[in-house]
């Protein structure tokens, strides 16, 4: 049985829904910010690209073909880089003021890593080729 595959379709979806779970908490301002919310959109909304990121590396890992492999080794690499910087962008303080992170935001990180293992390590067959020069 194929367990990287379930466990990297699994992060796929624990992705898209940390998307909308709160990230941190802002004692000052008494608000939690998600992918999708931040006061006065000061950090964007970086739940759009990793929600697209979730669906795009499902279809990817459910994908049998070698190049849609290659091609999610690579993204996925890219993607694991940008979810180190959101959690930096969100967690990092900011006016001798800390926010306090919430589970969301370590799900977020923790599910992007492990679809990057999910493209590292893929279980599939290859053909042999037998053809003569």
């Amino acid at each position: 049985m194929n367990y990287i595959k379930w466990l990297g379709l699994g992060a796929c979806v624990a992705l898209f829904v940390t998307c909308f779970a709160n990230w941190t908490y802002h004692d000052d301002i008494h608000k939690f910010f998600t992918g999708f919310y931040s006061e006065k959109n000061a950090y964007g909304k970086p739940g759009i690209f990793l929600c697209f990121f979730a669906v795009m590396s499902a279809a990817l890992i459910l994908l049998q073909k070698i190049w849609a492999k290659r091609l999610h080794l690579f993204l996925a690499a890219l993607f694991v880089g940008y979810a180190i910087k959101t959690f930096t962008l969100y967690a990092s303080c900011y006016n001798a003021y800390c926010p306090q992170k919430q589970f969301g935001i370590y799900l977020m990180l923790v599910s992007t890593i492990i679809i990057l293992l999910a493209a590292v390590i893929p279980k599939m067959e290859l053909k042999a080729n037998n053809q003569s020069i």
